[in-house]
């Protein structure tokens, strides 16, 4: 599998199915999406965003490759290198190895779900659900919905908005380390009490992130760099210079 997809940015629809699917509100989509994400689910090159647990690949291969290839499998966790693209290098060294275990030792897309949860998600294999997976963001969230509404104590606790609780099912027993749980309650005010991020504005900065613009983070928040970055965009196409992704410019970023 190549692992390039269509890369399609989260919409309304993709949103909804997700809370649904859970019983929550979309307040609580994004609340989770805030804190226990990073961000976007792909790549600037449209390829999942992943990370490679050499701990799980070591359980899930009864360590026999301990010994050759300690970087990617090893019954430590950590030791995960550089993020993004090169997440990929080890992914490909591990698959050579044992590529259905390679694949169920990764956490993939928006949610960061593991590969070995996918047939308890309604998935044949790892590699069936990362196919699903490469359709966009609505098909990433999905999972990350299933993943969090199989879970009932998971599920349960985003309902009551119990953070510490759902923040332990999400992160383990870690979680505090990182404050999971007060950042939670944090994000949840924030989107309960004042505007949603904007999906044109998120949509638009996930593509020009694909085209090679720098707009800033994919938070559906509108600033000085996604503004610059539609500008020149704008510019590039020839359209009219607003730095605003109007209907013209979302079209042209979506071709």
């Amino acid at each position: 599998m190549a692992f390039q997809g269509k890369g399609g940015a989260l919409t309304a629809v993709g949103l909804a199915a997700a809370a649904t699917a859970i019983g929550v509100g979309v307040a609580e989509i994004w609340t989770v999406l805030s804190v226990e994400t990073l961000g976007a689910g792909f790549l600037s090159d449209r390829r999942p965003l992943i990370l490679f647990e050499r701990h799980v690949f070591s359980a899930r291969t009864g360590g026999r490759f301990d010994t050759r290839f300690p970087d990617i499998s090893n019954s430590t966790c950590g030791g995960y290198g550089q993020m993004g693209a090169a997440q990929y290098d080890r992914l490909a060294k591990a698959m050579a190895l044992d590529a259905t275990a390679a694949e169920e030792s990764t956490s993939w897309g928006i949610g960061q779900v593991m590969g070995h949860h996918a047939r308890r998600l309604g998935f044949a294999s790892a590699e069936a659900m990362v196919a699903a997976m490469l359709e966009g963001e609505d098909a990433q969230l999905l999972v990350m919905a299933k993943f969090i509404a199989e879970g009932k104590p998971c599920r349960q606790a985003l309902i009551r908005h119990d953070w510490s609780t759902f923040a332990r099912c999400y992160n383990g027993a870690a979680y505090a380390k990182n404050r999971y749980d007060e950042r939670l309650a944090q994000q949840f005010r924030r989107w309960a009490e004042g505007p949603l991020p904007d999906l044109r504005v998120r949509s638009a900065q996930i593509y020009l992130t694909y085209r090679g613009f720098a707009p800033g983070p994919s938070d559906g928040l509108i600033g000085r760099f996604t503004r610059q970055a539609l500008a020149s965009f704008q510019q590039q196409q020839g359209l009219a210079v607003t730095g605003e992704p109007d209907d013209a410019t979302m079209r042209h970023l979506a071709a």
